[in-house]
């Protein structure tokens, strides 16, 4: 099975365990913290990817360090992923996890290209009349592209949306070039 998949299926069963909870997003954020450390920290990775070092003190360290300020039903989670071998998945794990709470609460992302800077103001009107239109909550990645001259170009999934300067006036170039048809 690939690890996509593996790491998917954990996803899920975490997300179950969450809604028992009522905290999709609170063990989000530790889920994230815990793949935040794994990433960042050398040692930690290196103590857990080796072969040297067994699986019941892999699970001993890990729920040790993590009792206390997690729930122990998200501990005893890691711990059987580690039990499992399955601890270097957790980055992945993490990101699986946010898509499906995502899902879970209707929320999509957008790449948001614009000519120019946008403050917070701006930024929470484009999500908005981005939420308006879509029937969700947007959250906007915004991105500075001064070759779009103005306007807007939004993709949402697969789905693009471009409303710059630069493609109106190409349009209208082709337009004059060609005649209108």
């Amino acid at each position: 099975m690939r690890d996509s998949t593996i790491a998917r299926n954990y996803a899920e069963a975490l997300l179950e365990l969450a809604r028992k909870a009522n905290d999709l997003e609170g063990w989000g954020a530790r889920l994230d913290a815990l793949a935040g450390a794994i990433k960042a920290d050398l040692t930690l990775r290196r103590f857990l990817d080796s072969p040297k070092v067994d699986v019941a003190t892999k699970s001993a360290v890990l729920g040790k360090a993590l009792a206390g300020s997690y729930p122990a039903t998200f501990v005893r989670f890691v711990q059987a992923i580690t039990r499992r071998g399955r601890q270097v998945l957790i980055p992945e794990i993490a990101i699986e996890y946010a898509l499906l709470v995502d899902e879970a609460v209707g929320r999509v992302h957008a790449s948001v290209t614009l000519a120019r800077p946008a403050d917070a103001a701006e930024q929470a009107r484009i999500a908005a009349a981005l939420s308006a239109s879509l029937g969700k909550t947007v959250v906007p990645h915004v991105v500075v592209d001064p070759a779009i001259l103005g306007g807007a170009i939004v993709r949402v999934g697969d789905r693009v949306r471009d409303g710059s300067v630069k493609r109106r006036l190409a349009l209208l170039r082709q337009r004059m070039v060609h005649g209108a048809r």
